[in-house]
């Protein structure tokens, strides 16, 4: 099961490769995990066929997502790479005759659409509230929406509790 926690699709592929600093986790090593991660992430509504060429491209993007966004060391965007998947044909919303939506496209057309994402937030306002997780373990990059502007993790479920089960066991111990 993937997490999607971070505010943008895009954001939420750069999280595919967990605790980049220490050990590396990939969460998309094959074409399976990725078409896994395609139809979590709702961008289809079936999952495509996805080969190891296809999977490569997914982590490429991903690089280039996080290489644009992160925060340390000075963010870097390869425009003209970024670009040239977002020019290929996006994903369809389709309106059935059932009423209900359905996503449909290939591998190329989901790239396309992860990389329209990143684009725009790359190239907005929002790029300057994308924070990474306050955890220092995890690398995990998110657009703080929250009123105030107080979010320090990627989620609570994973990092927020860790962090604040932490912070109370060393309470303890000051006591």
């Amino acid at each position: 099961m993937h997490v999607f926690v971070s505010g943008r699709v895009s954001l939420d592929l750069a999280g595919t490769l967990k605790w980049r600093r220490s050990e590396p986790e990939e969460l998309l090593p094959d074409g399976p995990s990725v078409a896994e991660w395609i139809v979590q992430a709702r961008l289809l509504t079936r999952p495509p066929k996805v080969d190891d060429a296809g999977a490569a491209e997914f982590r490429r993007l991903r690089e280039l997502v996080y290489a644009a966004t992160r925060l340390e060391p000075k963010r870097r965007v390869a425009r003209a790479e970024l670009q040239a998947f977002a020019d290929q044909p996006p994903v369809r919303s389709v309106l059935t005759a059932k009423g209900t939506l359905e996503r449909q496209g290939d591998v190329v057309a989901v790239l396309s659409t992860v990389a329209r994402d990143a684009i725009e937030l790359i190239g907005s306002p929002d790029l300057d509230r994308v924070l990474e997780c306050g955890r220092p373990e995890c690398t995990r990059l998110f657009v703080d929406d929250s009123r105030g502007k107080p979010r320090r993790w990627c989620g609570m479920t994973e990092c927020g509790n860790r962090m604040k089960a932490a912070e109370y066991r060393r309470r303890q111990r000051a006591r």
